[in-house]
């Protein structure tokens, strides 16, 4: 059995979409392209994708690591809300092995890993390896910028379950959206009247006004949302506010 975690998710971002108009202007570029697909089939055929779309007026071509077939199997456990998808985003490690952790024998020694939600509970790898749970905004937001990329070449022609088992068949660029609404919502008021990112800050941190000043925590907690690590992590959370643009413009039309 193999681990479930974000580094099989990974190879999703590998992906770009080419333009013949872009070609046009990059000969050289297209010049070593073509080459590649003579010379190297063996390698292009997992890599390129020689379908063109051209419904909108363009032609399209892929090239992306996962095919859609492939794409779609993974997504299948990324949008599974008892693995990966959390009500704030995508998790660094299923949670199924919060009760069936995964177990891997080496010789006489029995290494586990179980899903951890929040800071990490043992010294593995030194001290505290975040990486069996909580969600990390940078790789979500790489995600979500993949997802945007794959809908603009297969477009309707590729929809995927949202969440899993939902039976609500959505589109990769509306699947992007729940994504990132989902993320949103570390930062916006619950029903509470609580940020769920500021579960971990109470109001003696900023005085009675602390609610309306939002830490940019390294990383948020599966389950709860609440902020953990750093408290200054601008060099990649601060991703939220180009999300929450986003999200603006798709609700006034157009993400």
């Amino acid at each position: 059995m193999r681990l479930r975690s974000l580094v099989g998710i990974v190879p999703l971002f590998a992906v770009e979409v080419l333009e013949e108009e872009q070609l046009a202007k990059l000969p050289g570029f297209h010049k070593r392209l073509q080459w590649y697909l003579r010379n190297r089939a063996d390698l292009a055929q997992s890599v390129y994708n020689a379908d063109t779309r051209g419904g909108d007026g363009h032609t399209h071509r892929l090239l992306a690591i996962t095919t859609a077939e492939r794409l779609t199997r993974v997504l299948r456990f990324v949008l599974d809300e008892n693995e990966f998808l959390s009500p704030f985003g995508v998790r660094s490690l299923s949670r199924r092995y919060l009760d069936q952790p995964f177990v891997f024998q080496d010789g006489d020694e029995e290494r586990v890993v179980r899903y951890v939600p929040g800071d990490s509970d043992s010294r593995m790898f030194g001290g505290n390896s975040n990486w069996r749970g909580p969600i990390w905004l940078p790789m979500n937001y790489l995600l979500i910028e993949a997802l945007e990329r794959y809908d603009h070449f297969y477009g309707d022609d590729l929809r995927v379950e949202c969440p899993t088992g939902s039976g609500r068949l959505l589109r990769l660029r509306q699947v992007a959206v729940e994504i990132a609404r989902r993320i949103a919502r570390l930062f916006l008021p619950d029903e509470t009247g609580v940020r769920p990112c500021q579960k971990r800050a109470p109001d003696a941190i900023f005085g009675p006004h602390g609610k309306d000043l939002v830490l940019f925590h390294e990383y948020f907690d599966g389950d709860t949302g609440r902020g953990l690590g750093a408290s200054h992590q601008t060099g990649w959370t601060a991703l939220i506010v180009r999300l929450l643009e986003d999200l603006v413009r798709e609700d006034a039309g157009g993400f």
